[in-house]
């Protein structure tokens, strides 16, 4: 490029910027200095923006094998070269929109003067923009004010100043990019309706074809879009649409780039959109489909509330995010949620998460539910995270019992093979504050008054291995009475239920279980909150509160590890939108509790699935023969019921509740496929060894099948007796 061209174009300038001072085409006389000045401050850091600040982009989101399950975007835009738009496009829009492109250098001066003498002196400023103004406005418009109204506002607005910037960034951006450039900048940028952005989106969406296939009628009726994209919309307006692309061909005569009589015969051909309306992805998670769209929408959470990736960037960077799901594991375990409980099954929601043990990393594998993904209610869909969120229904009954085990052991005060109370029924002094029945134990108070399931008779002890097994309740508040909540309600959070204990209000001190003084160790709330000394809630290690399903599958996974806790990571890799790895910062993985402690707790939990265990019924319907570990866990009303378990190789849980919003009541069990929710909580039978351990097993030997049988741990002697 010639110096001279620079100096044209600053003599161009000055002088446009001297008619607008003069008030000759313009009235505001006294504003207009000051106008130009505003813009000559504000015009590098525009241009700025525009070379720093990228276009938003699609997101992918594919599964462990790198095939693609979803899209996330707020702008359906597929960026193409140059040479990937062909000359029918870029003539259709050149000619509509400013046929003396190769003529001028960013500011077509003859337009500009002949629109403002056409527009008069009433302060209109329309009319006149060059294709590369407009490729800085549009850019301005989409991009970097996309977010910002009063930004988008300003970039539209009919102003001496906006025009006055608008012309001196379109000059600047001249000198650093071709026309070929420009063309195709616009063409990425340009909006055409329907969050679609950019020809290279628009031809897949409207023709099903790439930009360099466009037909001329196709890329008529595209360049004649970005004028008005809303009402040019061929399949809302179609006869404007048609009066639009007409125009466009007749400009194309004009420019001497189509013959009239190919012009013609285009014109009487239909517009040839695709159906009923543009073919483009979901713009979320709902294009994953109703089986792996749990798994992409928590994806989506883990990433934002996880690693503080806001929406916007998720859904604009352009990202590649290869995430952990098995796609063979995802369908057996929807297809077993799915067998236990009917898809459109009222107010029920059976859901199993699936998570690989590890030292280094926790990764989930599959997120399912009977209930498919989706927002057709009548087909009973939901976009309710309810494979992984903390369900606000009641809790996970029995599988507590873990935490409690768990503590003790820590603290010594019992080994898995020693032997622990369970008597038929109890009362306890510690926690108190029960059922009127309840015996008293002070003035205006009664004790926390259990039993045992049903007519069942544990017997007044057992090894504390066997009562992981059968599961007495009596037992396990026994143990939190001299363990103490505190340590109770903090091991549940170090294994893995970090959200869900953050979402209870399940604290407690440390207690004496040997006072005999009601006072000092208070089971309720002062106003201003827990008292002093306030032991807890004892029912806590029954199960009674909201519980995240996915947190209790990553506990069976930590104990499954050595005690090493790792996030429940469904991420495997993200990619910038240039290839480049982008890190991403996760909580560190860390040692819950000690080796020899989770490797005896697994052991501890190893004879749930043999004869006498709560869920050998369900290990034995699908032939199971594997080392495991297991519990269940059943809440007193069965409105919720729930089965964790483990095996070296996967861990996972199972769980089956009422959906939120619905009636009071219980869960009733008539077998696979028979589950139904009922009003009296009396009339339920839903129980852990029922539908979710069915549910667990089901997907399990399908999914292990091809794996070999892995032993468990070797128990650390240190724990298999306790020091009391």
């Amino acid at each position: 490029m010639r110096k001279t061209d620079g100096l044209f174009k600053l003599l161009g300038l000055c002088l446009l910027a001297g008619v607008l001072v003069a008030g000759i085409l313009f009235p505001v006389v006294g504003a207009a200095g000051v106008v130009s000045n505003q813009a000559s401050e504000t015009v590098d850091k525009t241009s700025s923006d525009l070379a720093d600040i990228p276009p938003p982009l699609v997101t992918t989101v594919t599964d462990s094998a790198g095939a693609p399950i979803a899209s996330l975007y707020s702008q359906y835009r597929i960026p193409v070269k140059t040479d990937q738009i062909n000359d029918a496009m870029k003539w259709a829009l050149i000619s509509v929109e400013d046929k003396r492109f190769y003529e001028h250098h960013g500011v077509d001066w003859k337009g500009t003067l002949r629109a403002a003498v056409s527009n008069g002196a009433g302060g209109d400023t329309q009319g006149a923009s060059t294709l590369t103004q407009q490729y800085v406005k549009n850019y301005l418009i989409n991009v970097v004010n996309r977010t910002d109204k009063i930004g988008q506002e300003k970039a539209q607005e009919q102003s001496v100043a906006r025009k006055l910037k608008e012309a001196r960034i379109a000059i600047q951006l001249e000198t650093k990019l071709s026309k070929e450039q420009v063309v195709a900048g616009y063409l990425n940028i340009v909006e055409f309706s329907r969050q679609i952005y950019g020809v290279g989106a628009a031809a897949q969406a409207y023709f099903g074809v790439p930009p360099e296939k466009l037909s001329v009628p196709q890329a008529a009726l595209l360049a004649g879009m970005v004028n008005n994209p809303i009402a040019n919309d061929p399949w809302n307006h179609p006869a404007a649409a048609t009066s639009r692309r007409n125009l466009v061909l007749d400009r194309m005569v004009e420019n001497q780039k189509l013959a009239k009589a190919d012009a013609d015969r285009f014109k009487a051909e239909p517009l040839g959109v695709s159906g009923d309306g543009p073919q483009k992805p979901a713009a979320n998670c709902i294009g994953a489909g109703p089986e792996n769209g749990f798994f992409c929408q928590y994806v989506e959470d883990y990433l934002r509330q996880q690693t503080g990736m806001s929406k916007d960037e998720l859904y604009t960077g352009g990202y590649t995010i290869k995430s952990t799901l098995d796609k063979r594991a995802n369908h057996e375990a929807k297809s077993s949620a799915e067998a236990q409980v009917k898809k459109t099954q009222n107010n029920v929601a059976n859901t199993l998460a699936l998570v690989k043990p590890g030292k280094n990393r926790h990764e989930v594998v599959a997120l399912a539910s009977n209930r498919d993904y989706g927002t057709d209610q009548a087909q009973g869909q939901t976009t309710y995270g309810l494979p992984y969120d903390v369900a606000n229904v009641t809790g996970a009954g029995s599988t507590y019992k873990i935490f409690t085990a768990a503590a003790a052991m820590e603290q010594g005060k019992v080994g898995i093979n020693d032997t622990i109370q369970t008597p038929q029924s109890y009362a306890s002094k510690v926690f108190i504050g029960g059922a009127a029945n309840c015996p008293k134990v002070a003035i205006g108070t009664t004790a926390y008054c259990l039993q045992n399931y049903g007519e069942s008779n544990y017997g007044p002890q057992m090894s504390l291995q066997q009562a992981l097994a059968t599961s007495p309740n009596t037992g396990f508040v026994i143990l939190e009475e001299k363990t103490g909540m505190k340590a109770v309600t903090e091991m549940a959070s170090r294994l893995g239920m970090r959200n869900t204990m953050a979402s209870n209000a399940a604290n407690g001190g440390t207690v004496d279980p040997k006072s005999e003084k009601p006072e000092e160790n208070q089971n309720q709330l002062s106003f201003y909150g827990p008292k002093p000394n306030y032991a807890g809630v004892g029912s806590f290690t029954l199960g009674v509160g909201p519980t995240s399903n996915l947190e209790l599958a990553n506990v069976a996974a930590t104990i499954m590890s050595g005690g090493t806790w790792c996030p429940p990571t469904p991420i495997a890799q993200v990619l910038d939108r240039n290839g480049n790895p982008k890190p991403i910062k996760e909580p560190a993985c860390e040692q819950a509790v000690p080796e020899g402690l989770a490797n005896t707790l697994a052991v501890g939990m190893s004879k749930d699935d043999q004869p006498g265990g709560t869920s050998a019924k369900a290990a034995s319907a699908v032939g199971w023969n594997r080392p495991m570990i297991g519990k269940t866990g059943t809440t007193d009303t069965s409105a919720s019921a729930a089965f964790v378990g483990a095996t070296p190789q996967l861990a996972g849980a199972a769980m089956v509740f009422k959906h939120p919003g619905s009636p009071y009541g219980g869960l009733r069990d008539n077998g696979p496929g028979n589950v139904v929710a009922v009003g009296d909580p009396k009339a339920g039978n839903m129980f852990g060894g029922g539908t979710p351990a069915r549910t667990w097993f089901g997907a399990m030997v399908n999914i292990l099948k091809d794996q070999p049988a892995e032993p468990l741990p070797q128990p650390d002697p240190k724990y298999l007796r306790g020091n009391d």
